[in-house]
């Protein structure tokens, strides 16, 4: 299965950056990756969050594969367990889903074009996360999903 995660913005805090690129390296034994980090846009003063978030939109539509299931993450998504999680992408696999891509919007959240081309909104948690945090945790959840799908020992219950 090929897991896209395209996201707003670049990843700058080094244990974030760090952490992903482990968890992105690991996860190639599971899943074919792509990682696409979008240019942040100019926040100018006469435009307002809907016009940042419409752009955003734009940029990200433009760079998810047109066959992909598009899985966009929203504090108002659902959320799941670990184990329910790697559930959930093997019943998309066994559904005949070969390509999965995870939209993280800007700050400001995700436009209106985005959340209508979406298949799935999904919440890593209750808690409001930091991009570079909920992008650690997405890149370490997807991991362990994999790894929980080949029976490899690294999730413990």
């Amino acid at each position: 299965m090929k897991i896209t995660i395209c996201a707003i913005g670049r990843v700058k805090a080094k244990y974030a950056r760090l952490g992903c690129d482990d968890f992105l390296s690991r996860m190639k034994r599971f899943f074919k990756v792509d990682y696409i980090e979008l240019k942040d846009i100019r926040r100018g003063r006469s435009d307002g969050p809907k016009s940042w978030k419409d752009q955003e939109a734009l940029n990200l539509i433009k760079h998810v594969p047109k066959t992909a299931y598009t899985v966009v993450l929203d504090e108002r998504g659902q959320q799941f367990s670990s184990t329910q999680f790697a559930d959930w992408i093997e019943a998309r696999k066994v559904k005949g889903v070969s390509s999965i891509a995870f939209l993280i919007g800007g700050p400001d959240g995700h436009g209106q074009s985005v959340l209508e081309r979406a298949n799935f909104s999904m919440s890593l948690g209750a808690l409001t996360l930091p991009h570079e945090l909920a992008r650690l945790v997405l890149c370490e959840q997807l991991y362990r999903a994999g790894s929980m799908m080949a029976g490899h020992p690294y999730h413990r219950e």
